[in-house]
């Protein structure tokens, strides 16, 4: 048997020990309860003194132990601390969900600066309301009940860590009530003024600056495919590859609707005469609010990715989809002005990390920022509740084939659009009425309504 180390004494035997961790002169102590080992810190630098400290450390845990109390703990800011790093090492390896972002976030942000100073066993109901005075004060409002029910998750997620690594007794586990407001549903655009965004991009993208046309035209993409998908504004998108992006052709009957076969004959390209080729994208997202899914992308999508790639590119959509790129799809090229201009250099593709104040921006200029109905103002997030509204009520798709496509639960479908009375016969995703009626001319009111806000010429009349 080797001898024991200089640094290790025995206090009680089989029952307490105080030593020295390697480039520590601070003592340490280990002591057994139950059959478990447990490791804490002395805080002194004297042996004699920290072989006292041992005993009463010892001694407290056992009187815990008697009182259903967790023999030893830790501050909720340390255990907070090692479930963010589990939490990261989780999703740099690929096998954390799309939520644990949220949870970091939320820890980082909110549980750490509220509750780090208590120790993790004596979170009470006095700690929770401290906690909720600190978020009303740092949201500035009312946080809604699906906001609380996400901190729950994040802080149980801290509690259950304390609670496997014995530093809270699971019966001592405080219980996490929701009394937050009820969320309420996003505006979404009516058809008519869905159909009023995308007639007017093409004018709007020809009156911006050159250094801004590109990333207007991006816009425009990114709008008409979230409008055509559901997908969630974001990472959804935003860190859509072209690998991720499959391409898939069927021939259609014009006169039945239904699938068909091209004869020899036939193969003239896009255009048959008795039949045409119908194509559709399929997303295979990987970064989504609940995790991976594939979505459904139809003509409009078809055509702005494709518009995407030839402007970055130079290639089709087919080209790009076939070369497997792991580029990101929604990428604008950078502008070079004359005076930067240099043979050598090459515009660099940019990536945009949000398009909300562009978005608003053009919704301002064209009178349909705020919703005149709600008189709230809507967001890029009101095209998936347009997208979801019009897949209900013109496309008669499922909410289950919906909630899917839009990665959501069936029971939040019910929740927010039970209004609609939507139609539960199954529906195919590639619906053809809500993209014929978003490609129907506006009227003449309707033009004038939603035409350009020329600030420039404004300012100049009300000067004359």
């Amino acid at each position: 048997m080797s001898d024991r180390k200089h640094t290790t004494h025995i206090v009680i035997d089989r029952e307490l020990i105080v030593y020295l961790r390697e480039r520590s002169t601070i003592w340490q102590c280990r002591y057994c309860i139950d059959r478990q080992w447990q490791r804490t810190s002395t805080k002194e630098y004297d042996l004699a003194k920290a072989k006292k400290v041992a005993k009463e450390l010892y001694l407290e845990a056992q009187w815990r132990k008697k009182n259903d109390i967790a023999p030893i703990t830790r501050y909720f800011k340390d255990v907070a601390k090692s479930v963010v790093k589990k939490l990261k090492e989780e999703n740099a390896s690929g096998n954390g969900k799309a939520i644990y972002k949220d949870y970091i976030a939320i820890i980082t942000n909110y549980l750490i600066p509220a509750l780090g100073k208590y120790y993790v066993d004596s979170i009470d109901y006095r700690a929770l309301e401290e906690l909720e005075k600190y978020r009303k004060n740092k949201l500035k409002a009312e946080p809604t009940r699906s906001t609380l029910l996400t901190h729950n998750a994040a802080l149980s997620k801290v509690l259950d860590e304390a609670i496997y690594k014995g530093y809270l007794l699971a019966s001592r586990k405080p219980e996490l009530k929701v009394k937050g407001k009820k969320s309420e549903r996003r505006t979404e655009f009516t058809r008519v003024e869905a159909t009023a965004i995308k007639a007017n991009f093409d004018e709007w993208i020809q009156k911006g600056k050159a250094d801004s046309k590109d990333v207007r035209a991006l816009l425009k993409d990114y709008v008409i495919t979230l409008l055509d998908t559901g997908a969630r504004p974001g990472r959804e998108l935003l860190e859509l590859t072209w690998a991720q992006v499959e391409l898939d052709k069927e021939v259609v009957n014009r006169k039945t609707g239904m699938r068909a076969e091209l004869s020899e004959d036939d193969q003239h390209g896009e255009e048959i005469t008795h039949n045409f080729i119908r194509k559709t994208l399929i997303f295979n997202i990987q970064k989504g609010k609940t995790g991976k899914r594939i979505a459904v992308g139809r003509l409009p999508s078809v055509y702005a990715l494709n518009d995407i790639a030839q402007r970055n590119h130079n290639k089709t959509l087919e080209q790009m989809i076939k070369s497997g790129s792991n580029e990101l799809v929604f990428t604008y090229r950078e502008y070079v002005s004359k005076r930067q201009n240099n043979p050598n250099r090459k515009p660099q593709l940019v990536s945009p990390t949000s398009f909300s104040k562009l978005f608003d921006e053009y919704l301002k200029q064209h009178n349909l920022l705020i919703s005149p109905i709600t008189n709230k103002k809507r967001v890029l997030y009101s095209l998936r509740h347009t997208y979801a509204t019009l897949a209900l009520t013109h496309d008669k798709v499922s909410i289950h084939t919906l909630a899917k496509q839009m990665g959501t639960s069936v029971a939040m479908i019910e929740q927010h659009y039970s209004h609609l009375d939507a139609v539960k016969a199954m529906a195919q995703l590639r619906g053809e009425e809500s993209r014929q009626l978003l490609d129907l001319a506006l009227d003449e009111d309707d033009k004038k309504r939603y035409a350009y806000i020329d600030k420039e010429s404004k300012s100049k009349t009300k000067k004359i």
